[in-house]
């Protein structure tokens, strides 16, 4: 006969066995969002590389330019070469995975907000007569909210999440500072501030 504790133990058992089925549910929703970024991400380039000769990175952001502001949404998309989206991809997986890791929706809030500050922000502050492409922006963004979710939310697992992603990651910051010629630093410094206010904004809601 079944005893009280033989039958909490067998339902503790059956939670955890649903605990683990929805963590693999949430984990291959993480995988096809992040997977869907990148095929997306290396599809345009190839195209672009072999079938347009780089026509689509004249689509990317131009200052100040009323009348293409859609290279605002299209940006992030869009890259210089292979090695530029080589260089972008392994940061954006792994800084993208870790806004996931307490709710897979932040990184859609994050990407969402970090687009539109790095994109007016470049758009306003950039250079004249120049076009910025790529994902880095988004990458700053994340790096933005990783680093001060932590402060912002105060508990231990996103000051931990914080500590890891600056001893990793910190070394990124100096993109941010007008450095090199040809490095949308603006974008990296406005993609940045999106990240920082997207941790502040849902550090609120939580």
């Amino acid at each position: 006969m079944l005893r009280w504790k033989d039958i909490s133990y067998l339902s503790s058992i059956v939670m955890s066995n649903e605990d683990v089925k929805a963590l693999a549910r949430e984990l291959k929703t993480q995988a096809f969002i992040l997977g869907g970024f990148i095929a997306t991400f290396w599809i345009l380039e190839i195209i672009d590389v072999f079938f347009l000769k780089g026509a689509l990175n004249y689509y990317g952001i131009r200052p100040r330019n009323t009348h293409w502001l859609e290279g605002i949404l299209f940006a992030p998309f869009l890259h210089g070469n292979f090695l530029h989206l080589a260089a972008n991809t392994l940061p954006f997986v792994t800084l993208g995975w870790l806004v996931m890791l307490q709710e897979t929706s932040d990184f859609l809030i994050v990407t969402g907000i970090t687009a539109l500050v790095s994109g007016l922000g470049v758009w306003l502050f950039g250079a004249s007569n120049t076009i910025h492409i790529g994902a880095s922006g988004l990458i700053f963004g994340y790096l933005g909210f990783l680093l001060l979710r932590g402060y912002f939310q105060r508990n231990f697992i996103s000051i931990l999440l914080s500590a890891i992603v600056g001893f990793f990651y910190g070394g990124l910051l100096w993109g941010m500072l007008p450095l090199l010629p040809g490095i949308s630093w603006q974008g990296h410094f406005f993609g940045f501030v999106g990240g920082v206010l997207a941790a502040r904004m849902l550090s609120r809601r939580k």
